[in-house]
């Protein structure tokens, strides 16, 4: 399992003149305006833990996802993403209680996304946007501490090359946005471990709770509620060459959030809970992850 693979590709938007709301927990069709650049810092806390066995592990992730867009054209637009994150693990030995700990800045991301088709009419617009990337081995792989080289799950990096892709769904109206994400990841091996490939299916909803009228003057921003579901398979990882049965799986996550929408920028947070989790015997399972970000482009 990747620890680092937070929702597919990035949560990004940006138009010509203004910012509207998006999902937070993946990417959206909404264009980004040729030269313009969408910058988007997002921190997160996520907890996991294994109750299953003897080991009674618990990873704690924390840490940053710094997010650079640039639009290029009028349908093509280029990202780039960094996280810097702190993993700790907790686990049960025969020695006793131990922590194993690395931080760093871990494997970044750069992909494209193309507006295949656009259907704009007053009010409204729709939009459909493939994209595909590859996650690059910048992140450390080959850590260590006092009882010796971490598992690749606490690495920092897989070190090995893995290409994404997938496609986008985004129809907005004045009120509402709706966002719909289908993507693969496929992990290369390298030092002699696989991660196993990555599926996911996301959607999204996002309301204007506040003001309830556009038509209200003097107000410096909008507040939105949004809902967000994702199901996320992984399977199963291998270690010089033999699969390990405690590891991949599919998760199913509901997430409730808000946005503070301006003309130039956005905060927002939302808490991913898993509404049901069926994996690989003892892998470990998602107990939640929250994120706070701001968003601006420029």
């Amino acid at each position: 399992m990747n620890w680092l693979t937070i929702f597919t590709a990035v949560l990004i938007v940006g138009l010509s003149t203004t910012i509207k709301a998006a999902p937070q927990t993946f990417n959206t069709a909404l264009p980004v305006a040729k030269d313009e650049f969408v910058f988007r810092e997002q921190l997160f806390d996520r907890q996991v833990e294994d109750q299953l066995s003897a080991a009674d592990k618990d990873l704690h992730l924390r840490g940053s996802i710094s997010v650079l867009g640039s639009g290029i054209t009028r349908n093509w637009a280029v990202f780039g993403v960094l996280p810097y994150v702190d993993k700790t693990l907790k686990l049960t030995t025969p020695n006793g209680r131990v922590s194993r700990n690395t931080t760093g800045f871990a494997d970044a991301r750069v992909f494209a996304r193309h507006t295949l088709y656009q259907n704009d009419a007053k009010g409204r617009t729709f939009r459909i946007a493939p994209f595909f990337g590859v996650e690059l081995p910048t992140g450390d792989d080959d850590d260590r501490d006092g009882l010796g080289q971490l598992p690749a799950p606490l690495q920092l990096g897989s070190g090995s090359w893995d290409p994404f892709g997938g496609i986008v769904l985004t129809y907005q109206t004045l009120d509402y946005q709706i966002d719909a994400q289908a993507s693969y990841k496929y992990n290369t091996k390298a030092n002699g471990f696989e991660f196993g490939d990555e599926v996911r299916l996301d959607a999204s909803f996002q309301y204007r709770l506040w003001p309830q009228e556009l038509e209200e003057t003097g107000v410096p921003g909008y507040l939105y509620g949004a809902v967000e579901g994702n199901v996320v398979r992984h399977g199963k990882n291998e270690a010089n060459g033999s699969r390990d049965l405690n590891s991949g799986g599919t998760s199913i996550f509901l997430s409730p959030g808000i946005q503070y929408v301006t003309k130039r920028w956005i905060l927002e947070g939302i808490v991913q809970v898993p509404i049901a989790q069926n994996l690989g015997g003892t892998a470990l399972e998602d107990d939640y992850t929250m994120r706070f970000g701001i968003r601006f482009n420029f």
